[in-house]
């Protein structure tokens, strides 16, 4: 078996990092917008707004005789598991979870990547990337028990994170198929389109959604000009367009493995978000825990092994 050429840079490790601060509020977000706009529906309004803004700069991998459409399946699949599943899980997760759960929750992401990659990408896994992986989750660890581990034992969880572990669980088949575009040509796509592709088609999925959420006559629409529409309008361009792009980025630079330890800073900047809010500043076990996290990623990252001969790797174009 082989495994997939891993190379943590500055500008990998950059990408990643904006990517779980913009998920890190998403979360925060997402739960005020429980009673003010159904799950479904928020996943649409921001895709919606994300697709509005890649237009005027990538509407062209949209015309009939773009190559997107003789590889369409892909593309479907992309954006069910990218753009239409995982987000709606998130938001419906949110409508029972808290911010803190659905984030410890997404902690697992690195044991997924490892899983993953392993059964469908012949990935091998060594020895120092399940250490990194211990050692961040400790470090979530301490997040969410504020330093004391008998907190953690005051966590309650609920059926909405059995919802967030099915999200995570196709977050990790999304990354790695980022990285193994296969005979696609998207590699040599500017990033305005291969995101857009992506968006365009979960539309689709994220209509189903809403439809599917409309028949059962749960959707809800209660917005406010003053604070609903700015913190939709950050959904679509934050969370959803920004952080895409970087964390595609960042995993074709690192590969799936590596880049699935960065999302165990997501709970970190969800719980500094949530305190910011409260006015509680940071303490000292958030530092702790932050250099726990960075140690997983940075053990995660050594012990590099050659790529399987002709393999590639996705690298959006800047």
């Amino acid at each position: 078996m082989s495994s997939t050429h891993q190379r943590l840079t500055l500008n990998a490790a950059a990408y990643l990092i904006l990517a779980t601060i913009l998920w890190g509020g998403n979360a925060i977000v997402g739960r005020w917008f429980v009673g003010h706009l159904s799950p479904a529906l928020l996943n649409l309004f921001r895709w919606i707004i994300a697709a509005a803004v890649l237009m005027p700069f990538a509407w062209k991998i949209l015309l009939p005789q773009s190559l997107l459409w003789q590889h369409k399946k892909r593309f479907l699949t992309l954006s069910l598991l990218g753009v239409g599943c995982y987000n709606a899980f998130l938001y419906i997760a949110l409508e029972t979870s808290s911010p803190i759960n659905v984030t410890l929750i997404g902690a697992s992401m690195p044991i997924w990547m490892l899983l993953i990659g392993s059964i469908f990408y012949q990935n091998r896994v060594n020895p120092w990337q399940m250490l990194g992986a211990v050692v961040s989750i400790i470090g979530v660890t301490v997040v969410l028990s504020r330093g004391n581990l008998d907190g953690i034992l005051m966590l309650k969880f609920v059926p909405g994170d059995m919802l967030m572990v099915a999200a995570t669980l196709l977050w990790a088949c999304y990354s790695w198929m980022l990285s193994k575009p296969g005979k696609s040509p998207e590699k040599q796509w500017p990033w305005t389109e291969f995101l857009l592709a992506q968006i365009v088609l979960g539309l689709i999925w994220s209509l189903v959604f809403a439809g599917f959420e409309f028949s059962l006559g749960l959707s809800q629409i209660d917005l406010s000009p003053s604070l609903s529409w700015p913190l939709l309008i950050f959904c679509g361009l934050g969370p959803a367009l920004i952080a895409y792009r970087c964390w595609s980025a960042g995993v074709a630079i690192a590969g799936p493995n590596i880049a699935g330890f960065f999302g165990n800073l997501i709970p970190l900047f969800t719980a500094l978000f949530a305190a910011a809010l409260l006015g509680d500043m940071p303490h000292l076990f958030h530092a702790a825990a932050f250099g726990l996290i960075v140690a997983g990623i940075v053990i995660s990252s050594q012990l590099k092994t050659p790529s399987k001969k002709g393999s590639t790797n996705l690298r959006p174009k800047n």
